[in-house]
């Protein structure tokens, strides 16, 4: 996409950047639309696909239909709404804007001439406006649309206590997070790629270890599951397959939604699973085992391990490309800057990465899709075909799934494959 010049650079000079990334933005738009477009039309249909009419009733297809058809809608208009933004920040210059707002708030308070202050006070006010701007579909996503077809349990209450812990754990975790990025960039030279992804790797491994621990219980209560017939049917499934389990939760994930999930954390010889109160609620002591099978699946094939190490990879490559355009002037003139501050360079450079990042995340839909059939087999070998197969189609039957995809809309988007194709992999797995 851009010339490389191995002394000076990726060579910007004379491309139209800011046009280029907008082009960028309305392709994936369009395209992005085009499939959804697919999938409308085939949440319009009224056959229960013959695939599944063994499985599910007409009345539980017409509502999962009308559940994905209200969701489909919901996404057009907070898509078109979110390339309006994008649209209006580039074409009028918004970014810079923002820049000096934030320095000259640093300036009253006699605190300017700070790069690093001045880009933490340009992300926060500038994800303070996102907030505020987006906050009516994310509204209208929780009361109007999840409420409708009974998924909301959340209180108005409940929802602004959530986004207020959210605004401030940004701030205590990202504000020195961004300073250290930044100072690394500044100190560590024009090899700086190097050391700023070792510092986001080892960032990674300590968020990920402290999140379920200092962080989720912040918005969730975990209860240790208690005594009884499920908790020694999974202990002893995590001793068949020497799985190192060392505690068990229950997460009253009831309280903002009835969707339901089960997952498991925690490195090496210490690992912690977690269910949804709505999954033992929805599914019998057989099935959570089956489920449960299959997470241990994504263990024991090292998927966790390899998806981070392709991630890695990936982050270096993008930590990498930008030094090589972090100095380049025309990458900030273009977009209205006169200075080149390092945070907002690495965000245009996003930007301009957008279209890698699209097919990348495809790419990476296409392996996690993968796994999931991995997993399911694996499943399968420990004698759970049948009740994976039957929580399976329960779990899509209470979460109101997609039973009729368009294959381009769910090769595009999904990370998971659709229940039929997930049922047909058990029937031939070994």
């Amino acid at each position: 996409m851009f010339g490389l010049g191995l002394n000076s650079g990726l060579s910007l000079s004379g491309l139209p950047l800011k046009h280029l990334v907008l082009g960028f933005s309305f392709v994936i738009f369009g395209w992005e639309n085009y499939l959804a477009y697919r999938q409308h039309r085939r949440l319009k249909e009224t056959a229960v696909p013959k695939a599944l009419g063994d499985i599910v009733t007409q009345e539980t297809f017409d509502k999962a239909q009308a559940y994905g058809r209200d969701k489909s809608t919901f996404s057009f208009f907070s898509g078109l709404y979110q390339q309006l933004q994008t649209t209006l920040v580039f074409s009028f210059d918004v970014l810079p804007k923002f820049w000096t707002l934030a320095g000259g708030c640093l300036a009253y308070f006699g605190l300017g001439g700070n790069e690093i202050a001045q880009s933490i006070a340009f992300l926060a006010l500038t994800s303070l406006a996102s907030t505020a701007i987006n906050m009516p579909f994310s509204l209208y996503y929780t009361f109007v649309v999840e409420e409708k077809h009974g998924f909301n349990k959340q209180t108005l209450s409940l929802y602004f206590s959530d986004l207020a812990k959210t605004v401030l754990l940004t701030g205590v975790i990202g504000g020195p997070l961004v300073s250290a990025f930044l100072w690394i960039i500044k100190k560590t030279g024009k090899n700086f790629f190097f050391y700023v992804w070792l510092f986001t790797l080892v960032f990674q491994l300590v968020f990920v270890t402290i999140y379920p621990t200092l962080i989720q219980p912040l918005f969730n209560k975990f209860t240790p599951l208690e005594d009884g017939p499920l908790k020694e049917k999974i202990e002893a499934l995590s001793a068949r397959v020497k799985f190192p389990l060392t505690k068990l939760f229950v997460v009253d994930g009831s309280k903002r939604s009835s969707h339901s999930n089960a997952y498991f954390f925690g490195f090496f010889k210490n690992k912690r699973i977690v269910l949804f109160d709505t999954l033992l609620e929805q599914c019998n002591h057989e099935e959570i085992c089956a489920v449960l099978a299959h997470e241990i699946g994504h263990w024991k094939m090292s998927h966790i391990l390899k998806i981070l190490a392709i991630s890695q990879v990936q982050l270096f490559g993008i930590f990498y490309l930008f030094s090589r355009v972090i100095n380049h002037t025309p990458l900030y003139s273009a977009f209205g800057f006169d200075t080149k501050p390092i945070i907002i360079g690495f965000l245009l450079f996003q930007y301009i990465y957008t279209p890698v990042e699209s097919i990348s995340g495809f790419l990476m839909n296409l392996l996690s899709r993968k796994h999931e059939f991995e997993a399911d087999a694996y499943g399968k070998q420990l004698g759970y075909a049948d009740t994976l197969k039957s929580a399976l189609v329960k779990l899509q039957i209470k979460n109101l799934g997609n039973m009729n995809p368009d294959k381009m809309y769910s090769a595009w988007h999904y990370s998971h494959p659709p229940l039929v194709e997930r049922l047909e992999g058990l029937a031939k797995a070994e």
